[in-house]
């Protein structure tokens, strides 16, 4: 008797849950055959994605040209770059200046971080070209970078060291903070650096499996666990918070960076390392690794745009 009764409340559960998921799931769909590539160009790895006050979406991926720019439908209005030796990180900061980020060094190139103008005009270039160690001015797999109001650069130096590094807007060292381990402030690849309307720094500590929170002299101030193994993030102005999971939780998450809340967790719309969000609320994803969702679904090596329903 007691084992029907058990049996009936799990049941039950169930019902109330499944409608939630699927709910969830359908708050956004795939745009199908999404940012078609011209003749001769194909995808590597995307592990970034930004977008501009233009509504320009920008891939950064890892094969020559390694920047491709889309508009909102998808046309690509422009290809440019190469020489990079692990393309990783891009961001467009609030001035409209463009960072890349070359996270592995090899024949005197990489383990830079660079700013240029919006027509691909080079501003500044921080790190030592080929050098790999963890000096202010040497990086081993720098990942990502955020700027603040003021111009402040902050690095996420994480695919093999564990920091993260502070400049001022010309390019002159400040501080750094963190190192190898599970504890706070310390990080277990610090793979993406978002700043919230706050000025806080969200750090994705991905393989520590959290996101870090720390004012901006490195002031450990909180840590949420509920988004997986945080690869990309992306906070809008209004501080909806969009977090992209393909290692753990398998998801694309949208929620608050004012509590941690999550509204949405996506699953089988993508698998994605990057991720980048337009003024209307449309999502746009970079792929890395081959691999399936839940469905079946093929990913890796390609971008996508999410769109409400």
């Amino acid at each position: 008797m007691k084992r029907a009764i058990f049996l009936a409340i799990v049941a039950s559960a169930l019902t109330v849950l499944q409608p939630a998921a699927q709910a969830e799931d359908q708050a956004y769909k795939l745009v199908d055959g999404w940012g078609p590539l011209p003749a001769g160009v194909t995808w590597g790895e995307v592990p970034a994605m930004t977008i501009d006050k233009e509504g320009r979406v920008l891939a950064f991926h890892r094969n020559e040209p390694n920047v491709i720019e889309f508009d909102a439908s998808g046309k690509v209005l422009k290809t440019w770059g190469s020489g990079f030796v692990y393309p990783h990180g891009i961001r467009v900061d609030r001035n409209g200046f463009l960072w890349l980020t070359d996270a592995r060094g090899e024949n005197g190139k990489g383990q830079q971080i660079f700013k240029y103008t919006r027509d691909g005009r080079l501003l500044m270039t921080i790190g030592s070209a080929g050098k790999s160690g963890e000096e202010p001015d040497v990086f081993n797999g720098p990942t990502d970078v955020a700027v603040a109001q003021n111009g402040d650069i902050f690095i996420s130096d994480g695919h093999v060291n564990s920091r993260i590094v502070k400049f001022s807007k010309d390019g002159k060292f400040i501080k750094t903070w963190g190192k190898k381990g599970s504890g706070p402030g310390e990080f277990n690849v610090p793979h993406s650096i978002f700043l919230d309307s706050r000025g806080r720094l969200l750090v994705g500590d991905r393989s520590n499996h959290r996101i870090q929170i720390f004012d901006q002299d490195g002031n450990f101030l909180d840590q949420w666990t509920q988004f997986g193994s945080p690869s990309g993030i992306f906070i809008a102005p209004d501080d909806t918070l969009y977090v992209v999971d393909y290692n753990d939780k398998k998801r694309v998450f949208v929620g608050s960076a004012k509590d941690g809340s999550i509204k949405y967790a996506l699953h089988d719309l993508a698998l994605a390392e990057g991720v980048a969000v337009d003024t209307q609320g449309n999502i746009y994803v970079g792929e890395t690794v081959p691999g399936k969702t839940d469905s079946g679904m093929v990913t890796g090596h390609m971008v996508r745009k999410l769109v409400k329903n």
